[in-house]
């Protein structure tokens, strides 16, 4: 995810379906991405994002596509 901004995972992810949000954490203090980010999508195209980005290579780097889950407090 280093590099990559919030438009560039949007326009990845919107070619397999409907996006509402795309987003890469960045860390706080300096501004750089912590590597990871979240993106919402149509649940009818979450799995085959899934099935077509995961493991994808993204600047040197293999992308990992899951389903986040919740933590409890």
């Amino acid at each position: 995810m280093e590099g990559l901004s919030d438009g560039e995972l949007e326009a990845m992810f919107s070619a397999i379906g409907t996006v509402h949000s795309a987003r890469v954490i960045s860390d706080r203090d300096t501004g750089r991405s912590r590597g990871f980010g979240f993106v919402e999508i149509d649940d009818a195209a979450a799995s085959k994002a899934i099935e077509e980005l995961n493991g994808k290579d993204v600047g040197g780097r293999a992308l990992r596509v899951n389903e986040a889950i919740d933590k409890r407090r």
